[in-house]
């Protein structure tokens, strides 16, 4: 009879499947993509003709920094919750190396 420390020093089938280059190469991608994400919510969010201090005179600003904070929140959020499986780790590379580059011309496009 297993007792539930024997089964929690078990790695689950799933995380034994991910050979670390896969690993590797989906978190640097993932990381990378949620890094420029977060570059780009926080770019497009920021008050358009006014500074930071005079942003309450304008509601379009306030409403679009608020927006941003929250999304900015949400995508910091994400960078704690890794993938748990072999899927998600080949969902990562395949998203990465499409939307990396995307990622990364939107945030020269906008600076």
């Amino acid at each position: 009879m297993t007792t539930l420390t024997d089964r929690a020093r078990r790695v689950s089938p799933a995380e034994s499947d991910v050979s670390p280059g896969l690993r590797l190469a989906a978190m640097v991608l993932r990381v990378a993509f949620i890094a420029l994400l977060l570059v780009i919510t926080v770019r497009v969010s920021m008050p358009q003709n006014e500074t930071i201090w005079t942003v309450y005179d304008t509601p379009g600003d306030l409403i679009r920094m608020v927006l941003g904070f929250v999304v900015c929140l949400w995508i910091a959020f994400q960078f704690f919750f890794a993938p748990r499986d072999a899927h998600s780790y080949r969902t990562w590379l395949y998203i990465g190396a499409v939307a990396l580059p995307f990622a990364v011309i939107c945030t020269i496009a906008i600076w």
